[in-house]
């Protein structure tokens, strides 16, 4: 008994001072005039941490602390990185708070940055450039846009965050037209670790500007703003429909050719997931649809609306309401895996017919059905990176994919720990099975996007090596000790990737 107690008694002398150097940190951003510092027994503090979308995500760090202004991050980041009181502590960087892994934006025994009421939205006329604060969420920003007519490509559930989704790549329902979110944007305003403010655009840091158009922002620092093209746009005309499982095989007919149509038809967006749903004890068929210049049931949609469906909610509207349709249950637990492959309808099927079995399997282990499964399927054409180079480019690494793609988000919403710790190795083993037969196949695509990825995943690796050392050579010019590599390790960092090669940039998940 006497050898389990000793490390315990011996522990508590270097946990109390890591506890009090922590604090103290805290302390000294209190000091220094930040209004919102937050403790465990706030309940500011409270309401923060339980609004991050997955359960998943929602740690405990000794304090948050919320900058209201650029000026604010500058003041934080001079306090956790110069200040002597902090040397020691490590930190977090949240926006949006939606990554659905712990540690991904948020800290045990640490200090959280909450960015969250930095969410001022202003719209210049002369230039139609949208300068978005990076707590903003999209909902808040379409809010702003679509009464004056305008938009951008931004999130397509509206309470997804602005900045880990524009610097993670950010799928919209306009890729087809403007490539990916990120190549719409026009300037980033970026903190430094050494605290300064620099501006990243096309005539200015341009190497920095590339980087963070998909290399996650923290690598970098703190973005503290992201000043968008926006354009001309009315109502969309879209909405949700559902299928019954039965017409599988339909569905998965139509998606493939719908992929292969979309440099054809570049007004539309098409996601479908099958899905299973707690209240129906059975997996159903959703499918999103948007025609982004508001044509109704338009002919490019003819394959897919000519299969019988359960309802519809199809209709026009702004582009605010149909992104808060599509939004997710919170209060789980989320485990996600994401995958690319060509656009095969042989490898489509066996990753529905794996993904059945998967909900199978777990229903026998599920202690009382309530989890929430998707797998989801969107078109990832060559038309998205013929936008983006013309845009300038980002380090995604889609540009020297030669084929239209079909990218899938696989994923779990569980309720408890004890079932998120049983559903991880089996969620991750079933996305093996997935990846193995795509390869098999020869239809593998070498990408994982980086905004759908888990912890255990290699996003940033799989853009290729020429991509992995621009992120590399941005990050050490702009943040040449390394800070945010070491002192906030949150997020998917470019020093854990191995020089970009071809060997670990996207493997087959191994076995656990």
């Amino acid at each position: 008994m006497l050898g389990v107690i000793l490390p315990v008694i011996l522990g508590l002398p270097a946990a109390l001072a890591q506890y009090e150097a922590i604090d103290t940190c805290c302390q000294a951003l209190q000091g220094a005039g930040l209004q919102n510092v937050l403790f465990s027994g706030d309940a500011a503090y409270k309401n923060r941490t339980e609004s991050y979308w997955s359960v998943s995500a929602q740690l405990t760090p000794h304090c948050i602390v919320q900058p209201t202004s650029t000026d604010d991050v500058v003041k934080v980041v001079n306090i956790l990185v110069g200040d002597g009181a902090c040397s020691s502590t490590k930190f977090a960087v949240r926006s949006g708070g939606h990554t659905t892994w712990a540690g991904s934006n948020n800290i045990e025994d640490g200090i959280t940055v909450d960015l969250g009421l930095m969410t001022e939205v202003t719209f210049d006329k002369n230039t139609t450039v949208a300068s978005i604060g990076p707590g903003s969420r999209w909902n808040g920003v379409y809010a702003v846009l679509d009464p004056l007519g305008y938009t951008v490509p931004g999130g397509r559930a509206g309470t997804v965050g602005v900045a880990g989704f524009l610097t993670g790549g950010g799928n919209s329902f306009y890729a087809a037209r403007k490539g990916f979110a990120c190549d719409n944007v026009v300037n980033f305003e970026l903190v430094t670790a050494d605290g300064k403010v620099v501006n990243a655009n096309a005539n200015e840091n341009a190497d920095l500007f590339q980087a963070l158009k998909g290399g996650s922002g923290g690598n970098f620092g703190i973005v503290t703003r992201f000043d968008m093209q926006a354009f001309l746009a009315g109502n969309l005309w879209g909405g949700t429909a559902t299928y019954n499982k039965s017409v599988t095989a339909q569905q998965i007919d139509a998606y493939v050719k719908w992929t292969d149509n979309v440099e054809n038809y570049q007004a539309g967006s098409s996601i479908i997931f099958w899905s299973y749903l707690p209240v129906m004890s059975d997996i159903v068929i959703l499918a999103a649809y948007e025609d982004t210049e508001g044509e109704e049931a338009p002919a490019g949609f003819d394959e897919f609306l000519a299969i019988d469906r359960i309802a519809d909610t199809l209709r026009l509207d702004s582009h605010k309401a149909l992104t808060d349709e599509l939004e997710q249950a919170a209060g789980y637990r989320d485990i996600w895996f994401t995958m690319t492959f060509t656009n095969d309808k042989e490898i489509f099927t066996k990753i529905v017919d794996l993904n059945t079995a998967f909900v199978e399997e777990w229903k026998l282990l599920s202690a009382d059905g309530d989890f929430i499964t998707q797998c989801m399927f969107q078109s990832i054409p060559t038309i998205f990176s013929k936008h983006s180079v013309e845009r300038g480019g980002n380090v995604l690494g889609l540009d020297k994919v030669d084929k239209n793609a079909i990218m899938l988000l696989f994923d779990i919403a569980v309720k408890t720990p004890e079932e998120e710790a049983l559903a991880r190795p089996l969620l991750r083993s079933y996305g093996r099975k997935m990846q193995e037969f795509a390869a098999k196949k020869g239809g593998l695509v070498d990408w994982q996007f980086l905004n759908y990825a888990d912890s255990y995943q290699n996003p940033l690796g799989s853009y290729g090596a020429e991509n992995v050392e621009k992120i590399r050579a941005a990050a050490a010019k702009f943040d040449p000790q390394g800070i945010f590599q070491t002192k906030a390790p949150g997020g998917f960092k470019i020093s854990k990737v191995e020089n970009g090669s071809k060997e670990t940039s996207a493997p087959i998940e191994k076995e656990l």
